[in-house]
């Protein structure tokens, strides 16, 4: 992945809109959420929301489909993905102990309960 890609990425995240919106969205997986639901629980103008929403489409953060009238948006996961490898791909330079905080900490948030 180039660099350029990369910086035009986190870029798109470096608004707290988008970024709060790009963390409700990942919530929801896998279902997603409508542009408008989004939008009301962030209390974000519609208009405005759409406009956060586009950027973080271009930028490869969102994925969309239509359903009905609505639009649903969820997080690329796949995506997210590799902006992580990316940022850690040369973390541990043969010393596997240097990652392994990383790695535990993604272990911690993908654990779900089965309470439900």
């Amino acid at each position: 992945m180039e660099i350029k890609n990369v910086t035009d990425s986190f870029a798109a995240l470096s608004q707290e809109t988008r970024l709060e919106a790009f963390r409700l969205l990942i919530r929801h997986e896998p279902e997603g959420l409508p542009a408008g639901e989004i939008a009301r629980q962030l209390a974000v103008p519609h208009n405005t929301m759409s406009a956060h929403l586009s950027v973080l489409a271009r930028a490869g953060w969102l994925v969309s489909r239509r359903q009905g009238r609505s639009i649903i948006y969820r997080a690329s996961l796949g995506h997210m993905q590799q902006m992580l490898n990316f940022l850690v791909r040369d973390c541990c330079a043969g010393h596997p102990e240097v990652c392994k905080p990383f790695l535990t900490a993604f272990d911690e948030c993908c654990t779900h309960d089965d309470k439900e």
